[in-house]
């Protein structure tokens, strides 16, 4: 589903992946943890193409989105080719980025109407089933400043599922939200997980890792020091930096 390789990538001269690689298959869902400043973020962005690769390869699905020549320079498939197979992920952010002046419903249904060209008609019912999922039925007609930080990553989860992605990319999405409301938008991640939804998550939240990950990826300084199923990583990390993260996290 994911083929990342060898993915650098730079802000100035601030090298910020250092050569990560990654492979996943469909139904995984793979955990990346770290401190903060370690690239993870990054990483996502890089495979969403919402940042660009200094050098490496990537591929989704089996098709090459960027690859880096023989002389070291990185080339990426033409804008359209990008944005189709970009179209095969959804991404959830640390902030929601939901449209304030537009209803809940309205906020799912934009993105299959204008990008997909999809009938109203028909994704009213998609959108209606997809708030029910997330348990946000009661709130098709509310506004986004009308619901707690919880019910508005439910929605932007919504949102994305709406575009009916083969892969789910999350950022953190638990990291602005009260702990009291964290719970309700992992529980809909857990959901997706059991219906064997691809997904790929940078989170800090240990005992979800821990739980719902197939691997779990420890992350620092751009590199992947660590990469186990996540039941030995955490009852027996290897490597001394990811025995120290965990020993200030747990």
């Amino acid at each position: 589903m994911i083929h990342a390789d060898n993915l650098h990538k730079r802000f100035g001269s601030v090298e910020v992946l250092k050569g990560v690689s990654l492979s996943m298959q469909k139904g995984e869902v793979i955990a990346m943890i770290g401190p903060s400043g370690s690239g993870k973020s990054t990483f996502l962005r890089c495979l969403n193409h919402l940042e660009l690769i200094n050098r490496g390869q990537i591929a989704i699905e089996g098709e090459v989105m960027a690859r880096t020549d023989e002389q070291g320079h990185c080339h990426y498939m033409p804008d359209a080719d990008v944005r189709r197979i970009c179209r095969k992920m959804g991404m959830v952010f640390q902030q929601f980025n939901l449209f304030p002046h537009l209803t809940v419903l309205q906020n799912i249904i934009e993105a299959p109407m204008t990008v997909k060209g999809i009938k109203r008609d028909e994704i009213i019912p998609k959108a209606e089933e997809l708030l029910h999922k997330v348990g946000l039925a009661a709130k098709r007609d509310s506004y986004p400043a009308r619901l707690s930080g919880g019910q508005k990553q439910r929605v932007a989860i919504a949102r994305a599922l709406a575009m009916e992605p083969d892969i789910m990319l999350f950022d953190e999405p638990t990291s602005a939200l009260d702990p009291e409301l964290t719970g309700e938008v992992l529980r809909t991640m857990r959901q997706l997980a059991e219906e064997h939804m691809t997904m790929l998550v940078v989170t800090h939240e240990m005992a979800f890792a821990r739980e719902v990950a197939s691997r779990v990826i420890f992350m620092d300084h751009g590199l992947i020091l660590e990469e186990r199923p996540a039941e030995e990583l955490f009852a027996d990390p290897q490597h001394p930096r990811t025995r120290e993260f965990l020993r200030n996290m747990l």
